[in-house]
């Protein structure tokens, strides 16, 4: 989450550059490089059945096509600080959907925390002016970012984090592509200046094949509340990437809210202690009938696991 968002700080040096045919040339990239690394791994070909196709298709449609356009719509719509702070409301919204989604309950700690990890994003975020079709489009892109999650559960399992992060990028190129033509026209692919093709390497290469590897990898590990804490990070990627470029300096704000952030973290991952026996019952003697007698045999604590 913290590499996601240091994609801000690369924004500048494609934001000239169409959207859409961008977005296709950086998922195109990074599904070379993920095949290639599957390769590598001799990770080979696993059939999936229709339902998982689907929910493939599904996650490569909403988490990375529909997030792409919901974010760019948004930003036009009412500037960049809308949609941010609404996407900052994504481990509140992980840590209650995603228990559910898994058949389980939220944890209050979690969602204590997830509450704690908002207010931390919103502060470094920054509010901002915004109108209904700004909110609509923010809204429609919390829901992909939700899906970009919720939608992999099922399908880890199967195929791994690397396999299934190549495939969701294969995946999203023609339906970038088809974006673009629709909104670009014929002006959606070009050739890029020598910065845009670093800018593009960059996004394909650290913020799609690394950043989703890794979040891919640890989401079954975490669960999905939990994981979803993280997301607070991608404020923060961005403050201390634009700082280290020397192109923004962090203000007492972006400072408190990564505080809050982090504090956020910490306590929703935080174990919470195991329940220790009484004394009374840990030393209380058991009897046991041996050849006649009742003989007092200690009672066994069982480590907790």
């Amino acid at each position: 989450m913290f590499l996601v968002g240091t994609l801000a700080a690369v924004s500048g040096a494609i934001e000239d550059y169409p959207v859409y045919g961008g977005q296709a040339i950086r998922y195109a990239l990074a599904a070379v490089v993920l095949l290639a690394a599957a390769r590598a791994r001799g990770l080979g070909p696993v059939r999936l059945r229709p339902r998982q196709w689907g929910l493939l298709a599904a996650l490569s449609l909403t988490g990375l096509v529909l997030f792409n356009v919901c974010v760019v719509e948004a930003a036009r719509a009412s500037g960049p600080a809308l949609p941010g702070i609404v996407l900052g409301t994504v481990p509140l919204a992980l840590a209650l959907v995603g228990p559910m989604a898994t058949g389980g309950r939220p944890s209050p700690r979690v969602v204590a925390a997830g509450l704690v990890v908002v207010a931390g994003a919103s502060v470094a975020t920054g509010a901002g002016s915004g109108n209904l079709p700004g909110l609509l489009w923010s809204l429609g892109a919390l829901a992909c970012e939700l899906c970009f999650s919720l939608l992999a559960l099922p399908l880890l399992p199967l195929i791994g984090p690397v396999r299934l992060s190549a495939w969701s990028a294969l995946l999203a190129v023609p339906l970038l592509l088809a974006a673009g033509l629709a909104l670009d026209g014929r002006n959606v692919l070009r050739t890029p200046t020598p910065a845009e093709a670093a800018a593009l390497a960059y996004l394909a290469l650290v913020v799609t094949c690394v950043a989703f590897f890794l979040w891919y990898r640890s989401l079954p590990r975490l669960g999905p509340g939990r994981a979803g804490l993280f997301a607070g990070m991608v404020p923060i990627g961005a403050i201390s990437t634009a700082a280290l470029l020397g192109t923004a300096v962090p203000t007492p704000a972006d400072l408190a809210g990564t505080a809050l952030v982090v504090s956020g973290i910490a306590l929703g991952l935080r174990s919470p202690r195991p329940r220790r026996p009484a004394p009374e019952a840990a030393s209380r003697p058991v009897s046991r009938r041996v050849t006649g007698r009742a003989t007092a045999v200690p009672h066994r604590t069982e480590p907790t696991r």
